[in-house]
């Protein structure tokens, strides 16, 4: 393997249903049940394994009403990583359902943007509802790493090993970062919350939860620029992902995909 060609996988790990009209600002004429679908990401290479965000766990789910399918653990373990190992996290943001389980990696370095952990420990957290994708025990949870010097910063768009970039994007969240990871198929980008679902970024549209409009249109923009074509964006919440790919392995389907190998589309 080249020293810059990683592999990428999808662990889903919970789903929540709800109504269509849910997934976007001003609603959709088509109000029938549908759902999204919760996921970590793992980029395997060979300066390490980086997790890119963390999920939640069964007390998060009950609080907020989901249901986990698989824990992100059991996940991880399926593909060889032992999260007490893993030393590399990547946090594209703080929200509940991408910063829990923040126990599950004792020896993890914890990737950041300086705007998000400004945003989340500042006076917009003062509003109730900027606070609601928030989790009180979460952000601490990242500041306390900060103060085990557990967390490294970034401003932008910065190089965190060959092949692997994290650009900020904002938008659904202020500091939300984005990663691009060079594959043997090539540039994949994992969106995170940038893009929550196809919809979103192939018709323009919004999640309800937003920090800024302009910031979440200008990101789709900007995906597709880091990404090699559309097949190459992987959004955050989209249960079609794990029909698409192909699984990592026989009898994981609908569970762990491989997001460097082609879709099945």
């Amino acid at each position: 393997m080249s020293d810059d060609i990683h592999e990428v996988y999808a662990v889903c790990y919970g789903t929540h249903g709800r109504k269509r009209s849910e997934n976007y600002i001003f609603g959709d004429p088509h109000d029938e049940m549908t759902s999204i679908a919760y996921y970590v990401w793992v980029i395997k290479g060979p300066h390490g394994t980086f997790v890119c965000d963390t999920g939640f766990d069964e007390v998060a789910a009950k609080e907020r009403a989901r249901k986990i399918t698989h824990p992100v653990g059991e996940g991880l373990k399926v593909l060889g990583v032992q999260p007490d190992k893993v030393d590399y996290v990547i946090a594209t943001h703080l929200h509940w359902d991408h910063a829990g389980n923040y126990d599950l990696f004792p020896n993890a370095r914890y990737h950041i943007q300086d705007v998000e952990m400004a945003y989340a420990t500042g006076r917009c957290m003062c509003h109730q509802t900027l606070r609601i994708p928030f989790s009180e025990n979460d952000v601490l949870a990242m500041v306390r790493k900060v103060f085990a010097y557990r967390v490294e910063f970034h401003d932008g768009v910065e190089e965190l090993a060959p092949g692997i970039t994290v650009h900020k994007v904002g938008g659904h969240s202020k500091g939300l970062q984005c990663v691009r990871v060079k594959t043997r198929r090539g540039m994949v980008v994992i969106a995170s919350d940038s893009c929550h679902l196809y919809s979103h970024i192939d018709e323009g549209r919004l999640f309800p939860i937003t920090y800024s409009v302009g910031d979440t249109l200008e990101g789709y923009k900007t995906l597709k620029k880091l990404a090699s074509s559309r097949h190459h964006i992987v959004p955050g919440h989209d249960p079609e992902v794990v029909k698409i790919y192909p699984a990592a392995k026989p009898g994981l389907e609908n569970w762990i995909v491989r997001l460097d190998v082609e879709p099945k589309v």
